[in-house]
C-alpha cells in the first residue's frame, strides 16, 4: 500500500516538472479531463529559461472559482548543460457538478502572446480515497494536501504603496511637467501582490488627472514591467502603470486629487499543503496623496501668447553657401531641444528685398523618456536670390521663444551667410511676373467706377433737355401772345 502511494507521489512530481523538459519556450498546461467536486483544477504556464517578468489575467471558467495562484521554478544540470523553468499555477474550485466547455484563449507571457485551445472538463462526485479501510485515517493525507478541513488563509503584513509622482511644482504657462503612475513593493515585501484590471482602472483615473487647458504628450506605458529603484536608501521594485508630460496653456493651478488603486493581494495559508490551495484572493486599496501644480505666467512680450517655452537650438543644414542669381537652392532651418515639440511654429520672415521663398516642407520627431519631451521640428525653405553679393540669413530668418531654466526670451537665428554670384535677375524677375493688357494701364486710369462716369453723362443729357424744353415752351406762349 505505502510503495502504492510513493510510485502516485513520484508521478505527480513528474507532472509538476515535465515542462521543464519540453523544448517550447512557453507552454500552457489544462488540468485533467475529470475531476471530483472536491478536487481542484489547475491552469499551468511554464517558462523555460527565462523569469516571468509579467503575465495575464488567467481565464475565467464558468462553474469553477478561482481560489489562489502558486509560483515554482526548478534548475537542472545535466552534462554540464544548465537548464531552468519558471512555472504559475492558477486553481480553480468547482462549484457544482456536469460538463464544463473552456474555451479557447491567449495567455500573455512576458509581452508575448500565446495560445491555448481550451478543452472540456467534466465535474463528478466527490471522490473518496480508495485502498482505506472506511473510517480508517489516511497516513498521508497530510502529503497530498488531502485534509478535510479548509485551510486557515491569514493576511501578511506589505510593505508597499501607490504613488502619483510629478517632476515640478512650478512651471510657467507652455512649460512641460511630467506625471507618472506607479505601484512600489519593497525587495523585503513578503506579501503576494497581483495587478487587478489595471486598463479599466487607469482609464477611471486619468478622467480625474488630466487637466483641460493642456496638451498632453503620452507616453504610452503597454507592459507593466518591474524596475528596480532606490528610494532613500531602501531598494524598491516599480511597476509603472502611466507617464505623461503636459503642457499648460495658461497661467492658474493643475490639481491632482487623491488617487485610488486597488490590487489583489492574497491571504496564505496558514499551513501550506502540497496540493491545496495555498492562496485566498483579497483585495487592497491604496491611495496617493493629492498633488499641486502652480502654473505662473510669462513676463510681458509682444509675442508672449505666441511663442513656445522650453530649451532649444538652431540645427541648420545647408548643402551650399554659394549660389548664382535666379538659381534655387535649399535651405533647412532646424529647432530641437526640451518642449512641446508639436506646438513649434515655423521661424519668422523678415522682410528683405531680392530673396524669395517658398512655404517649408515640415518634418518633426519627438521622443519621449526619460521624463521629459525632445525631438526636433525642420523646416525646409527653396530660396531664390536675384542679385550677386552677401547674404545673412539671419537678416531674413528668426525663431524667439522663452527659456523656462533662464526666464529668459531667447531668438534663434541663422548663422549661414551664402555668396551670390552673376548678374542681377531683377528686372528680369519683375518682367516675368507682369501681368500685362489691362493691368498695364492700373497706374494711369482713373479709379473710379466705370458706371459712376456713366450716370454723370446721363445726367448732364436730361439736364440739358429739360432746359431746351423749357426754353422752346417760353418761346411758343410769347410768340402766341
Amino acid at each position: 500500500m505505502i510503495k502504492t502511494y510513493f510510485q502516485a507521489a513520484l508521478v505527480c512530481i513528474a507532472f509538476l516538472f515535465q515542462g521543464v523538459a519540453n523544448g517550447q519556450d512557453v507552454q500552457i498546461e489544462l488540468g485533467p479531463d475529470e475531476i471530483g467536486l472536491n478536487e481542484t483544477f489547475t491552469i499551468k504556464v511554464t517558462l523555460a529559461n527565462e523569469k516571468i517578468k509579467s503575465y495575464d489575467q488567467f481565464p475565467e471558467i464558468t462553474g469553477f472559482q478561482k481560489q489562489g495562484i502558486s509560483q515554482s521554478s526548478s534548475m537542472n544540470l545535466i552534462n554540464g548543460q544548465m537548464s531552468s523553468s519558471n512555472s504559475i499555477i492558477q486553481y480553480y474550485k468547482p462549484t457544482k457538478k456536469g460538463q464544463f466547455t473552456i474555451a479557447g484563449f491567449n495567455m500573455t507571457i512576458n509581452g508575448t502572446a500565446f495560445p491555448s485551445e481550451g478543452k472540456k472538463v467534466a465535474v463528478v462526485d466527490a471522490k473518496s480515497t480508495q485502498g482505506l479501510k472506511a473510517g480508517a485515517p489516511d497516513p498521508f493525507a497530510d502529503f497530498f494536501g488531502r485534509t478535510a478541513e479548509e485551510p486557515e488563509f491569514v493576511e501578511l503584513d506589505d510593505d508597499a504603496f501607490f504613488s502619483v509622482a510629478v517632476d515640478k511644482e512650478e512651471v510657467f504657462a507652455g512649460e512641460g511637467f511630467n506625471v507618472s503612475l506607479a505601484f512600489y513593493m519593497s525587495e523585503a515585501n513578503q506579501a503576494p501582490f497581483q495587478f487587478y484590471e489595471p486598463g479599466k482602472q487607469l482609464d477611471a483615473i486619468l478622467k480625474q488627472i488630466k487637466p483641460t487647458n493642456a496638451w498632453e504628450e503620452n507616453y504610452n506605458v503597454s507592459n507593466i514591467e518591474p524596475e528596480q529603484v532606490t528610494i532613500n536608501g531602501k531598494n524598491w521594485i516599480k511597476f509603472k502603470v502611466y507617464e505623461a508630460s503636459f503642457f499648460p496653456f495658461s497661467e492658474g493651478e493643475v490639481t491632482i486629487p487623491r488617487i485610488a488603486w486597488e490590487m489583489i493581494k492574497y491571504r496564505v495559508a496558514k499551513n501550506p499543503t502540497f496540493f491545496g490551495a495555498n492562496r485566498q484572493e483579497d483585495f487592497k486599496t491604496f491611495y496617493s496623496p493629492p498633488k499641486t501644480i502652480k502654473v505662473k505666467p510669462l513676463p510681458p512680450h509682444p509675442l508672449r501668447n505666441e511663442v513656445i517655452v522650453g530649451e532649444f537650438q538652431i540645427r541648420e543644414n545647408i548643402t551650399e553657401l554659394e549660389a548664382e542669381t535666379g538659381q534655387g537652392f535649399e535651405y533647412n532651418f532646424g529647432i530641437s531641444g526640451i518642449g512641446n515639440i508639436n506646438a513649434i511654429a515655423p521661424p519668422r520672415r523678415l522682410a528683405g528685398a531680392n530673396l524669395n521663398t517658398f512655404d517649408p516642407n515640415v518634418r518633426q520627431q519627438i521622443n519621449r523618456g526619460y521624463g521629459r519631451v525632445s525631438g526636433i521640428k525642420d523646416y525646409n525653405y527653396y530660396i531664390t536670390l536675384n542679385e550677386a553679393g552677401e547674404v545673412n540669413l539671419a537678416e531674413h530668418f528668426e525663431w524667439i521663444y522663452f527659456d523656462p531654466t533662464r526666464a529668459v526670451y531667447d531668438t534663434l537665428k541663422p548663422a549661414a551667410i551664402i555668396r551670390v554670384g552673376g548678374e542681377s535677375k531683377v528686372n528680369q524677375a519683375i518682367s516675368s511676373q507682369r501681368l500685362g493688357g489691362l493691368y498695364d494701364r492700373i497706374e494711369t486710369e482713373d479709379n473710379r467706377f466705370s458706371n459712376e462716369q456713366y450716370k454723370y453723362y446721363f445726367t448732364t443729357g436730361i439736364n440739358i433737355l429739360l432746359l431746351a424744353s423749357v426754353a422752346l415752351l417760353a418761346f411758343l406762349i410769347i410768340r402766341k401772345k
